[in-house]
Formats: C-alpha cells, structure tokens, sequence
C-alpha cells in the first residue's frame, strides 16, 4: 500500500471512529431542550406533529426528536403580552387551554412516538420506552391574570415553569423590552405571591424575557433555584433580553441555570439594514407589536412572518457563534450552570441547526472544543434536571 493510501485510509477510518464516538456521547446522555413554542403551530396552522415536516415552516416534530435522540423537550404556551383588562385576560386564558388542548390531543394521536411527562422521574422511563418526553411550559404568565388560583389550575394540566413576563410588563413583573420602561420596578407585590405559590408547588420559575431589576427580585424571593429557559449572554450579544455576567454569577450562586437560546439575534447582534430585519420589523409594527386584535389576526400575521423568511432568508449565526455563549458561561461560573433552549418555532435556528434532528451536530462542536462526556451531558441536560429536581423537593 502506498503511504499516500494509507494516509487516506487512516483518515477515513478515524473520521468514522470519530463520528461513532461523537454519536454514542449524544445518545448516552440526556438531551433536554428547555423551550420550543410549538404548540403555536398547532393552533395557526393546523401542524400534523406525528409527520415530518420541514424548516423553516416546522422545527419540532415526534419523527425529527427522534432522529436527533431527543429524550426531553418542553412546549411552552406562549401568549403575547397586551393591554390588562377582562376581555384580553380572557383571551390570553382560553388561548393558553386551548394549545394545551391541541397538544394533549397531538400526543393521543402518537404514543407510539411521545408522551406527556409531568415530573423529573418521567424522563427516564419515557425515554427506556424509546419515546421523546413532553414537558409543558408557559410562556407569560398573562393567563394568570390576577387570579392566584389559576397557577395551580395550570400545574394540574401539566405546565411545569412559568416564563414570568414576555416582551412588555404584566401584572407580576417588569420585562426587559417594555417600550415604556419599568412599572413595578422589578417584581409586584402580585408578583411575590406569584413566587410563593409557584414554590408552593414544584413549578419552575424561569427568568427569561424579565427586567434585570426583577431578575434579582426574583433571585432573592425563590426559595428554589430557577432558571432562564431560552437566554444567552449580553458580554456576547448586546441584547437586553440576554444576561450579563452578574446575573449569571448571581444565578449560578441560586443553584440555576441558563439555558442557551439559539435564536440569532441573542447569538450576534443583528444586521439591521438586512431586509429580513427590516420587513420583520414593519410586521411588528403592523401589529402592534404582536398585539392582535383577534384569532384570525393572529394567524395572519405568522403567515406573513414566515412569508418573509422565505423572501427574504435571515443571515443565521452558526453553531460555532452558539458554542462561543456555552463557552463564556463556563469560563464564567463553571459547566454546572449552562444548557440548552432552541427557541425553536419562535424563531429560534442556526446556520447549520435548522431544527431538532440537527441536534446532534452541536454535540459534535462541544467535542471537538474538548468537553468531556460528562460535561456534555450536563449540558444537555443534567444540569436543568438538577434544577427541576430541586424544586420539586420543596414542595411544601
């Protein structure tokens, strides 16, 4: 055999070592993605999640977690942020149980493929059973409206963290994107039962979308750790619904967790002379920022989003950009207090991980950056179920 040839051959022979050992590492562990907004598509678009669909329309789906050995993933109940009275209150209500309805029914159509998992213990027997774990989030906490019981109401459905605000302040806290600044100056008093009753009962508190202000409010009522389910990092990415380094520091010392979002503009700050930006903007503008006036305007407005990314594809960061955010907080506080939550199907996707079959490739830059097995793990899941476990023991 010529030397040349025997170069080849050995290059080929470890690049498939290589790749074997990068996918026994993915699949040996836990894979958690902490927030998707799937279960909108289910309602605005009538999406068929038993199937496999196609990016961008569809990121998550039962066929693609499978193909990207995803043991956990949570669908968040995301209703946007508008004026607080009876009518809106209402609607943010019956839009909630309305996904979470859609979703139980999707997950009736397909046990062979998914099921509901309602505590930290679930995750193993589901994923032995050789299907994905879906966990329930809401994001916003608007359908509380001002009724304290209906937190419980929610946790019997099976919604396990409640993102606290979204893109404007609500009854329980500031938000980092409010246009009109504070309100409560962090958290309400509202706010503090909130915290209290969310304890009460096991449920995760996540800390993303929230004001800095009322991050530390937040931090220093809990009496559990909590988490930011979708953020990155502002020393990163100049965004003020990213953390700076004294709230991950400050986060780290509550036992949380930041969970990495992947959506673009929280992983490089965005080009805003792009058309994609500019389009998506005037929609913002269109509607009010994304307060609709009803269903029907709603749905329109995502076809139009979507319309746009087709028209007009968005310069996406890639894996490596996402890494760089997982390597800063480690560096940072340490590997015990960063994972994962893509976003996905809010706007959430990469370069080169377009939706959850692509998982696997950003175990694969997490090697060859030189992370151990066990930190990958804790990355991709072990940490935030180190945190899920916590709050369910306090329970009281």
């Amino acid at each position: 055999m010529r030397f040349s040839t025997f170069l080849i051959v050995s290059f080929l022979l470890l690049s498939l070592y290589c790749c074997k050992n990068s996918s026994t590492i993915h699949s040996r562990g836990f894979v958690v993605d902490t927030h998707t907004d799937t279960p909108m598509q289910l309602v605005n678009k009538g999406l068929d999640l038993g199937i496999r669909n196609s990016a961008p329309e569809s990121r998550v789906d039962y066929p693609r977690l499978r193909v990207g050995e995803v043991d956990a993933i949570f669908f968040a109940f995301f209703t946007s942020q508008q004026e607080r009275n009876d009518a809106t209150y209402d609607h943010a209500y019956q839009l909630a149980n309305q996904m979470i309805d859609s979703t139980l029914v999707s997950l009736s159509e397909n046990t062979t493929m998914a099921e509901l998992a309602v505590n930290s213990k679930d995750l193993k027997r589901i994923s032995d059973s050789d299907k994905t774990a879906i966990y329930f989030g809401m994001e916003n906490g608007f359908p509380i409206a001002q009724d304290l019981s209906r937190i419980e109401e929610f946790y019997n459905e099976g919604v396990r963290y409640i993102t606290l605000c979204h893109s404007s302040n609500n009854d329980i806290c500031d938000s980092s994107t409010d246009p009109f600044g504070a309100e409560h100056n962090g958290v309400s008093e509202f706010g503090e039962l909130v915290i209290q009753e969310m304890n009460k009962l096991g449920m995760i508190i996540d800390v993303s979308h929230m004001s800095d202000a009322a991050f530390y409010d937040v931090v220093k009522l809990s009496k559990a750790p909590v988490m930011a389910s979708h953020s990155s990092v502002r020393s990163l990415c100049n965004h003020p619904r990213n953390m700076n380094d004294e709230m991950i520091k400050a986060l780290a010392k509550n036992g949380g967790v930041i969970q990495i979002c992947i959506l673009g503009d929280y992983i490089k700050e965005a080009d805003t002379t792009s058309m994609n930006f500019l389009k998506r903007n005037e929609l913002r503008l269109k509607y009010n920022n994304w307060q609709y006036d009803s269903d029907e305007q709603r749905k329109a407005a995502w076809a139009e989003w979507d319309k746009i990314n087709k028209m007009y594809p968005e310069a996406l960061p890639s894996i490596a950009d996402a890494v760089e955010h997982i390597d800063y907080v480690v560096k940072l506080v340490g590997v015990d207090y960063v994972g994962i939550g893509s976003d996905f199907d809010g706007g959430g996707g990469l370069a080169d991980c377009v939706d959850v079959a692509d998982f696997p490739k950003i175990t694969d830059e997490l090697i060859n950056r030189g992370y151990s097995e066990q930190d990958i793990h804790k990355i991709w899941g072990g940490n935030f179920m180190r945190v899920f476990e916590a709050v369910e023991n306090l329970t009281f």
